[in-house]
């Protein structure tokens, strides 16, 4: 079998996947729908890298408490069915993964799998130089307003040796920016990151074209996947074949359409907004997450990343205008002095998720296609980690 390796998405996977892949001494072709690279889900996510904050939405009484979202203007999540027998199969098997075991199962491979992402991303820094995207080790801070969320927070520490439980009057020494919210405490993380993705994508970018073993193919949508006998020979893009010898896919939720007889992908897009405003007199210097409200604040350089929401409403990944004017109003009462949020720019994007959460990376039932798809909302966190232990399985 030959040296080149066929990467389909141009996101923060299918980057990570094709650098980890060239470090390892392959030739990668690199295939992207769109016309520039990470300007999908990767555009603006909310910039935390969450390493030991990897808990499946899938656990014991979700559905009940989604049930009281629901009823709610502002609810974090929001639910609407459609007809789309793959929305309700993936909804039937999330239901069926929101069991304590199945969560603990997979919350354990999940923290694995980041650790070896935190790792693998510090050695690219350490030994490659890879920097200049607001990559920074700034501590994460989960901020509760209720005793009942606090104490449940603080029976369930990830790591214990490396996180530390605070209270209400500590939480604010810490981080002055939440001075006028009423958190009554708090967990923090001192080793915990943030970065920008996008910004990230295109330093990945940068090397891999300078390596001289990658080429992209942007603006060329595969439509499919040309196989005989147990293997995938080439791809259709738009009326030409391109011929493959190995081939990953990373294309997201998109992913779940090239399937191939036998193969069906439990991939299903979550979507998710953010708002990107310009810091203001009093921005938060630690990375934040309000628990309840489940909204994450990351400061990235000169600029406040507010992200929040999951949708599970189809494929439409327009802009909601109302769920976006929420979090700017619940943004302005927790960090009213953080950012410039009336100069926001807005985004939303859809998170490629699995039932458990956990993303589906190894070989497939076709000898030559890997899979490296269903990160959810945890992509940029396990990015450098999924791309390297593809890189290996495939090696």
């Amino acid at each position: 079998m030959g040296q080149r390796v066929t990467v389909i998405g141009g996101g923060v996977i299918g980057l990570a996947t094709a650098y980890a892949l060239v470090r390892a001494g392959l030739s990668v072709v690199l295939v992207e729908a769109r016309d520039s690279l990470a300007l999908a889900t990767s555009y603006a996510n909310g910039g935390q890298l969450s390493y030991r904050y990897v808990a499946p939405l899938a656990d014991a009484g979700v559905p009940w408490q989604a049930l009281g979202w629901l009823l709610q203007g502002d609810s974090p999540l929001r639910l609407r069915l459609r007809m789309d027998p793959t929305q309700w199969r993936w909804l039937l098997a999330f239901l069926m993964a929101c069991r304590s075991s199945v969560n603990r199962r997979s919350g354990a491979q999940l923290l694995e799998l980041a650790r070896h992402s935190q790792a693998t991303l510090a050695r690219w820094r350490d030994e490659d130089g890879l920097s200049d995207f607001a990559w920074r080790c700034n501590g994460k801070l989960v901020a509760f307003r209720s005793e009942r969320a606090f104490s449940k927070g603080r029976a369930h520490l990830l790591d214990p040796a490396r996180q530390r439980v605070v209270d209400g009057a500590e939480l604010r020494a810490l981080e002055p920016a939440v001075a006028e919210a009423p958190f009554i405490g708090g967990v923090l993380t001192p080793d915990e990151e943030v970065a920008d993705c996008h910004r990230f994508c295109e330093r990945l970018a940068e090397r891999l074209r300078a390596s001289g073993q990658c080429r992209f193919l942007l603006g060329k949508t595969v439509t499919r996947m040309i196989t005989r006998k147990d293997r995938v020979v080439a791809l259709q893009v738009g009326h030409k074949h391109v011929e493959v010898e190995r081939l990953v896919l990373c294309a997201g939720h998109r992913s779940a359409g090239l399937g191939l007889p036998g193969m069906r992908l439990p991939v299903y897009p979550l979507k998710g907004y953010s708002l990107t405003a310009p810091v203001a007199s009093q921005p938060p210097q630690l990375s934040i997450t309000d628990y309840e409200r489940k909204i994450v604040y990351a400061r990235l350089d000169q600029q406040l990343r507010v992200a929040a929401m999951v949708d599970i409403v189809g494929y439409d990944d327009s802009v909601d205008a109302g769920r976006l004017q929420s979090m700017r109003q619940l943004a302005l009462e927790a960090l009213p002095l953080a950012a410039d949020y009336g100069q926001a720019v807005e985004w939303a994007g859809m998170r490629p998720a699995t039932p458990t959460g956990v993303p589906i990376i190894g070989a497939s039932a076709y000898r030559n296609l890997w899979l490296n798809v269903g990160h959810g909302a945890l992509g940029f966190t396990l990015a450098c980690g999924s791309g390297e232990r593809l890189a290996r399985m495939l090696c």
